[in-house]
């Protein structure tokens, strides 16, 4: 079936995952002592412009007598947006750390090299993955990439987890198999509420990191996601606990997903205005 397949692809890229996080902390070990500033030098560790500077300059010897102009016009054709004062700063920071030779030091350039040479390979690996990821969801027909905070890999791993959406007769099926609906208990805590802890647990974490998601406030100040931060905010003025609340989200998420799965509908924006 094509869910069992693109469930394959899933684990597989889960693997490549881990493999590229293996590579760049190797990465890291060999920079730690070859350039102390490294960290000052770009953004991420395996960026364009990074993989070919740590590959090219393994260690600082390779840049002696490397002008800021020469550096400049090398990593200006890996990113355009690389500027002058950038390199003026990596050769200020490679002055500033003084002698990092160590023994073995060719040995540790070639560890080096042949780190970056593998961790390209695996981002080549992963970006064609994604392509055959994106491929495979055009099959299904589904459109939850419409919605916001729902890119590929978070839809891809929903449609994987929730399998045909035609096994559930109803929105509140899908919450129980996702750990989302309450249990409520009626002996000594009549009356209260908790969250299920049985169910598809990777289904539930899916659904609980889209929920923080909707209900996040970057640094602009404005929510990722008004209608349903508004409704949080509600939920706690409410009596409800932050933890409660999130769950509340949860559950409305639920609701759109498994209509827009069922229906093979685009995004609308929600009127959250019921009680839960």
């Amino acid at each position: 079936m094509l869910n069992n397949s693109l469930a394959v692809w899933l684990i597989e890229k889960g693997c490549i995952v881990k493999d590229g996080i293996r590579l760049k902390n190797g990465i890291h070990e060999q920079l730690m002592s070859a350039y102390p500033s490294y960290h000052k030098f770009f953004s991420e560790i395996d960026g364009k412009c990074a993989l070919y500077f740590w590959k090219t300059y393994p260690s600082p010897a390779h840049l002696e007598n490397k002008t800021a102009e020469e550096l400049t016009g090398e990593l200006k054709e890996r990113s355009k947006s690389f500027r002058k004062d950038k390199a003026e700063l990596i050769l200020d920071c490679v002055r500033n750390d003084g002698n990092t030779y160590r023994d073995y030091q060719e040995s540790r350039d070639f560890i080096t090299k042949g780190l970056v040479k593998d961790l390209e390979h695996q981002k080549a690996a992963m970006a064609e993955m994604d392509k055959e990821i994106e491929r495979m969801l055009l099959c299904f027909d589904y459109k939850l990439t419409t919605m916001p905070g729902i890119g590929t890999a978070v839809a891809s791993k929903l449609i994987a987890e929730i399998g045909d959406i035609r096994r559930f007769p109803n929105a509140d099926k899908l919450a129980r198999y996702a750990g989302v609906a309450p249990v409520k208990f009626s002996s000594a805590e009549k009356g209260k509420e908790q969250s299920s802890r049985q169910g598809n647990r990777q289904l539930h974490g899916l659904f609980y990191m889209l929920a923080v998601t909707m209900v996040a406030v970057p640094k602009s100040g404005r929510p990722n996601h008004p209608v349903f931060h508004a409704y949080y905010m509600r939920k706690i003025s409410e009596g409800k606990t932050k933890s409660q609340a999130l769950f509340c989200i949860m559950r409305r998420l639920v609701n759109i997903v498994f209509g827009m799965m069922k229906n093979k509908t685009e995004y609308r924006e929600p009127v959250l205005q019921e009680e839960h």
